[in-house]
């Protein structure tokens, strides 16, 4: 159980008008490994959710060689790195069905209380995944820095784009970055990307944006409440 591997078939719901994985959906594709891999290594649900405590990312990042497209199979590894007190690292690697290894990225999660949404101390909630060290992991993200802005726009939280936690998608950030920017709509994949979230914009909530786009970048961030900051977003073309 050290390694979680998953086979997929890229499906149409899945990919873009140019039949690429959407960067949402292979965010997606990483998270749901984490989760599923949690579950075996003995935090699941039962240690979590069922007792109000919900997993949620801090910060994620990724190097995409190329993304898959439509109707390819491709593999996904992932497993966990040692807990670093109230943070657990997660590692990703990508493979096409030749064997290349074409996104790898790494993430920081951290356990969220349902009902206060304060951080959860894993130690006190007797909550621990056993890490490992492969020698191949990809750097763990670090805090965004801001960048200046020159756009700004306004975002309401759609039922369609919340979740279990009852918050925005947080993978929904990159398809919202992608739809009020014309990079993606060019037909150019990104090479990079990164994102860190620390707020929450729940169902029905709005938030403001402030953004930029260059040849090269895409930059989002958001704020609720004049001055909470919700995430930062970036991506290298």
């Amino acid at each position: 159980m050290d390694f979680y591997e998953k086979e997929y078939i890229i499906q149409s719901c899945e990919v873009d008008m140019f039949r690429r994985l959407r960067v949402s959906q292979l965010l997606t594709f990483m998270q749901e490994a984490a989760i599923h891999h949690t579950e075996q290594l003995g935090a699941g649900r039962a240690k979590t959710l069922d007792r109000g405590f919900l997993w949620v990312v801090s910060l994620q990042h990724a190097e995409i060689k190329r993304l898959p497209e439509y109707d390819e199979r491709v593999k996904l590894v992932s497993w966990a790195g040692k807990t670093m007190h109230v943070m657990f690292p997660r590692f990703y690697e990508l493979y096409d069905e030749g064997g290349e290894c074409i996104v790898k990225g790494s993430a920081l999660w951290m356990l969220m209380d349902l009902n206060t949404r304060g951080m959860v101390f894993p130690d006190s909630e007797g909550i621990s995944i056993e890490g490992n060290v492969t020698g191949r992991e990809y750097p763990l993200p670090k805090p965004l820095k801001p960048i200046e802005t020159d756009k700004a726009a306004t975002f309401t939280v759609p039922f369609s784009y919340s979740d279990i936690n009852g918050h925005l998608t947080n993978t929904r950030y990159f398809d919202i970055a992608q739809d009020i920017t014309s990079i993606a709509s060019g037909g150019r994949t990104p090479k990079y990307v990164a994102v860190e979230y620390s707020g929450e914009a729940r169902y029905g909530e709005s938030f403001d944006l402030a953004y930029t786009e260059k040849e090269s970048l895409v930059y989002l961030s958001g704020t609720k409440n004049e001055n909470k900051k919700l995430f930062r977003l970036k991506m290298e073309y």
